[in-house]
């Protein structure tokens, strides 16, 4: 285990804190009855499944193991892989949430520069 820095120690608790949080409004917009609008489910599963390894990510960049670094990096292919298929989906005229195209910038961008963090720590 390599000791991570300051700023890979507050990336990840804000990995948790952030799958937390997306834990919590994927399971309320799945399964709680509330209504989200013209959200695309493909995205909305994605996201709450994630939620659960951004945890597991953060935990691991925290002790600074290498199974943490790699979770960042798959995390920030499939956040851009998912972003990219979202916007697939607009621009073919799908129905959406303008909200989704905030969110997924966000959280492409968070998972970039964690794994970029992360993988600068791991040399």
């Amino acid at each position: 285990m390599t000791r991570p820095s300051l700023s890979l120690r507050i990336a990840a608790a804000l990995a948790v804190i952030f799958g937390l949080a997306t834990v919590f409004s994927g399971a309320r917009a799945l399964f709680g009855g509330v209504d989200m609008g013209q959200v695309v489910p493909f995205v909305l599963w994605f996201n709450f499944l994630a939620g659960f390894v951004y945890v597991l990510a953060g935990v691991g960049l925290w002790l600074g193991s290498a199974r943490g670094r790699w979770l960042a990096l798959a995390l920030a292919v499939a956040t851009v892989l998912v972003f990219l298929l979202f916007l697939w989906h607009v621009w073919q005229g799908g129905a959406h949430e303008s909200r989704t195209m905030a969110a997924m910038t966000l959280r492409s961008g968070f998972w970039v520069v964690v794994a970029a963090l992360a993988a600068k720590v791991g040399r």
